[in-house]
Order: C-alpha cells, then structure tokens, then sequence
C-alpha cells in the first residue's frame, strides 16, 4: 500500500509541511492539506482497475494517505449508495434528483470516513492519544474508530448534544466531558486540557487527514456517476470539511483525467439560525464572521464559526455555486418528506439539503433537468428527540 503523499501544505501561505510527523496546522495558524504525485497515480493505477475492490472508502488508496495497509481502522465505511428517488424528484420539480445517502456508514453517519483516516493515520504516526471538541457525531464516530484501533480518544460536547452521541461516545470508552454551551465553548476546554495532558489535537482542521476521509465522498460521487460529475451537489456545512473535501477530490480527478466534463456546482445549504457562511457568501467575503446567539435543530450546523470557513467560500464560488439558509421548519418538513416520499432516513442535517434544493428550484437557482445529488450526512435515527409534522 504505497503512499504517493508529496507534502503537507498550507492552505494559505503555502509552506510545505513533513507528511511522516504528526502535524496539526501551519505556523501561520491555518490549516494543512495532503498533496499527492498525482503523475504517479496515473501511472500506477487507472480508474478501471478499481472496479473489483472492496466496496469501501479505501478502494481509493493511492488517493488516500496510508503507507501500511496494517495501520488501516476499517469498519466497512464508504461504499454507499447513490439514490434517484423517482417520486421525490418529480414532487419537488427535480426530475434528476440523487440521494447520496451516507447515514448508512459506521455510526450511522459521513463522519466515520474521517474518522478512518484520522484515527488509521494517528496509529501510522504512533500517537496513542487524541482529542477533540465536537457537536456530537464527530465525538462519537472518533471514540468508534479509536476504540477499534486501540487509541484513547478524548471529547468534549455541549450538554444538550443528541443523547445518542453521548451513549455511542461512553460505550466505545472515550473519556466525554459535557460543558454548557456550543461546540466553540467545547473547543476551548479541550484546548486548555490538551495544553496540560499533552493529547494530538484532531479538531477540526487541525489535522490534516480528517478531511482525506470525507473527500472518499467525491470520489465515490463520480464513480457511481460513470466518472462525470453531476451539475450540482448540496451539501450541509457546520464545519464545512465535506464540501471542501469534495471539492478537493473532483480537482483531483480532473488532473488525472479520470473526470468527463467539469466540476459539479457545490452549494452549501446552512440553518437559519446558524448561517456565517451563507452570510459571507451573500456579502462577497472570504472570510466568516462568528455568529452570536446560534441555534438550531440540526446539531451539525450549530458551528457559530468554522476554521475552514475560506476554503468553504473558495470551494462554493471556484465552481459557480451557491449557499443559501433554511428555516428549523423547513428542516423538519424536509425529513418527513424525505421519509414519505423515498423511505429515506435523514438527519436534520441531511434533510436541510432537501430544504434548500426546494428554495432554489423555486428561485430558478435549480432547473427541473438539472443533475442534482443532496448529501445526506446521517441517520434520522441518531435524533430520537426530533418530531416529524404531522
């Protein structure tokens, strides 16, 4: 399993960062990105040649940062289906409409695929101790993966976190501590206490391979496609990992030649009450603003702030899209219907997706022949608090 990582480099000033240490972000502050001798990808394997691998995230090895296939923590992540519900399409004006449905990952949610390769590369590097503020599925997906590769995984989340975050988090034996308040204020207690106890900080973007995961959801996105893209892809950002690593992975595939036709349109739907990218974006900014007072029933999307927020902003607008915020009763009524309608199970999360393909096809943002694929993030399962409208 021969790894064609180059370097680590910043996303800003571009310094150039050893890939075999551990690395949390630049001296500049910002986050670092893997590159690859994507030459020597070609050259090695062609998209062809996976077809008969496993049906997982790791199918794209020589796209991802391992060395040793031993230090890989796999629980079956990645490989998940891309719907086209028929009916679902035609209700909302969208006659192309795809699913890619990733609550049906390991812990119920996309977050297992960064926590793969977060925790399979902390084992490579031989930090034996991580942590990390979270909303809760990150938490819970990080103590899964760290259970089974023999890492001791520290998390802090707000108190009101979904329930089941909390339980998955206390039976795969993380140390979890619950604070009052958001995941911000949760971020700066697992910062004071990685100071004292010296444990590898995996918050987000402040490592680098959280994000190699959840680019898998690009890559299988073209895949399944025929290798092209659609012409859009929905995409719900707290933190906004995903969406950059879609991107990153439709740009790698392009300077592989393995891509027909351009990049998709990535558009970034948040919640109305937690909206600091959609906010930059509507106001031409690069970077966000921290959002005070934030609330909302998706738990993902309460990041008043998120580290990543320009690559977010570059991502979207690099490639002619969009953000646009949804309302907490559109989210719900967004999960119902995708219930009703396509026997889906969304999270709130994921269901904001729906809300926000069913305002731009109204806006005309969306044609009804357009190609879209919505991202559903997790399983309504994982928020046994949420009331469906009748």
């Amino acid at each position: 399993m021969p790894s064609f990582v180059t370097d680590l480099t910043c996303s800003r000033c571009r310094r150039r960062h050893e890939p075999r240490a551990p690395q949390n972000r630049c001296s500049c502050g910002s986050p670092l990105l893997v590159d690859y001798d994507l030459e020597a990808v070609g050259a090695a394997v062609t998209k062809e040649a996976l077809a008969p691998r496993p049906l997982d995230m790791w199918r794209y090895r020589e796209l991802l940062p391992l060395d040793e296939a031993d230090d890989v923590v796999s629980l079956g992540e990645g490989g998940t289906p891309l719907l086209r519900p028929y009916d679902l399409g035609a209700r909302i004006g969208l006659r192309r409409l795809l699913v890619k449905d990733d609550g049906l990952n390991p812990t119920g949610t996309f977050k297992a695929r960064g926590a793969s390769c977060g925790i399979s590369m902390a084992r490579a590097l031989g930090i034996a101790e991580v942590a990390l503020p979270s909303a809760g599925n990150a938490g819970a997906a990080w103590a899964c993966y760290g259970a089974a590769g023999g890492i001791k995984v520290h998390v802090a989340m707000p108190r009101d976190a979904p329930a089941v975050n909390q339980l998955e988090c206390r039976l795969y034996g993380a140390d979890l501590t619950l604070v009052d308040g958001l995941i911000s204020d949760a971020g700066k207690l697992i910062a004071r206490r990685m100071a004292e106890h010296g444990w590898f900080d995996v918050s987000t973007l402040k490592e680098p391979y959280r994000l190699e995961g959840k680019k898998t959801l690009g890559l299988e996105i073209a895949e399944q496609l025929g290798w092209r893209s659609p012409d859009a892809i929905v995409y719900p950002a707290g933190g906004g990992v995903g969406i950059i690593g879609i991107w990153r992975a439709f740009d790698q595939l392009s300077s592989l030649g393995w891509l027909e036709g351009p990049p998709p349109r990535l558009i970034v739907t948040q919640a109305e009450g937690c909206a600091p990218l959609v906010k930059a974006f509507a106001e031409g900014k690069d970077a966000s603003e921290y959002w005070e007072g934030a609330a909302t029933i998706a738990p993902g999307l309460r990041v008043p702030h998120a580290v990543g927020d320009f690559l977010v902003l570059r991502a979207v607008r690099e490639t002619g899209g969009t953000a646009v915020a949804v309302s907490d009763d559109a989210i719900r009524e967004a999960m119902s219907l995708f219930g009703r309608e396509s026997g889906i199970s969304a999270a709130p999360e994921g269901a904001a997706t729906l809300a926000a393909a069913i305002a731009l096809r109204e806006s005309g943002e969306l044609g009804a022949d357009d190609e879209v694929v919505l991202v559903n993030t997790g399983s309504a399962l994982k928020y046994l608090d949420q009331r469906a409208p009748p």
